[in-house]
């Protein structure tokens, strides 16, 4: 799994970051893209670092402010122009679908894809197949906003074909039960335990994107013992007071809520306007001095999780 931001700005765009969206990569592990949240010009984004429209599978919103929102109707509908286009799900707080609705009518727009649509009014599973489930909670906002806990499940122990091999075993027919850590009895009597001749189950990532918010449990709670949390930092430690009293969260918010959740690494976004790329160091050595393992984002920047 590989995370990139196509914009880091809160509020307005900036000449230096795009508003809010990021793309979470899963082109190998299942050959699509997930987008959270699409603030405007998210799709000029997406040509720039090279994503296509045509590989979104969902696109999960935060919540509908308009630095989140506005960059749909784009994305959807020059999604229309394109043939043999998959179906789409979104994944959003309630109102969703008003919005798209109104969009489509009044600008004669048209879909021509099946568009799923999901409006979230509480905690909930949003997503599950076999490689991956999306847990939603609500956190404390001015208006109803989610967080996202991206679980990627572990993955079965592989056969070890070489050992297998040096012990003259013909897997043939016993594959399956072989992999499954079966006992079985071979044709020349020996009988064979599948379990000693299987490797490391490999762990799946665990990984929290969070929309605006002022600290809260559901915080901690989306974010507990992820490899990568990533967390709104609208403002500096000294700003702390206007950033609560507008539903954000500081630097040191941030860098506390990564602390408590035992999380392995946090990348702050959601950056006011205020500051410029050349705020980066002193914003992110705010935020180490209570969590070590952070990073900023900015704009294109890319994290393997």
């Amino acid at each position: 799994m590989k995370i990139t931001f196509l914009g880091t700005s809160a509020g307005l765009p900036t000449t230096e970051r795009n508003v809010s969206s990021i793309i979470l990569d899963l082109r190998q592990e299942k050959g699509k893209l997930w987008l959270f949240d699409c603030g405007e010009a998210t799709q000029i984004q997406m040509q720039k670092a090279k994503f296509s429209l045509s590989k979104l599978e969902i696109i999960f919103f935060t919540h509908l402010h308009g630095d989140h929102l506005f960059g749909l109707p784009g994305v959807l509908t020059s999604r229309s122009l394109m043939q043999n286009q998959s179906p789409l799900t979104l994944i959003a707080p309630k109102g969703i679908k008003q919005f798209i609705e109104t969009v489509i009518e009044i600008s004669y727009s048209w879909l021509t894809y099946p568009l799923n649509i999901i409006e979230l009014e509480a905690d909930r599973t949003v997503f599950e197949d076999e490689k991956f489930y999306v847990e939603a909670k609500l956190l404390r906002h001015r208006v109803p906003c989610f967080g996202y806990r991206i679980i990627e499940k572990d993955r079965p122990a592989a056969l070890d074909i070489d050992k297998l091999r040096q012990d003259n075993v013909n897997i043939g027919a016993y594959y399956a039960f072989l992999k499954a850590g079966k006992t079985v009895t071979l044709e020349d009597g020996r009988v064979i335990d599948g379990s000693n001749y299987q490797g490391d189950i490999k762990k799946g990532k665990k990984l929290a994107i969070l929309g605006d918010t002022t600290p809260c449990d559901a915080s901690i709670a989306l974010a507990k013992n992820v490899d990568v949390l990533v967390h709104e930092a609208t403002q500096e430690k000294a700003l702390e007071q206007k950033a609560i009293e507008r539903g954000h969260s500081t630097t040191i918010h941030a860098a506390n809520i990564a602390k408590q959740a035992n999380a392995k690494k946090l990348i702050m976004t959601h950056i006011s306007p205020r500051y410029s790329l050349n705020d980066n160091k002193k914003l992110v050595d705010e935020a180490k001095d209570v969590f070590a393992n952070t990073e900023m984002a900015t704009d294109f920047a890319t994290f393997s999780i």
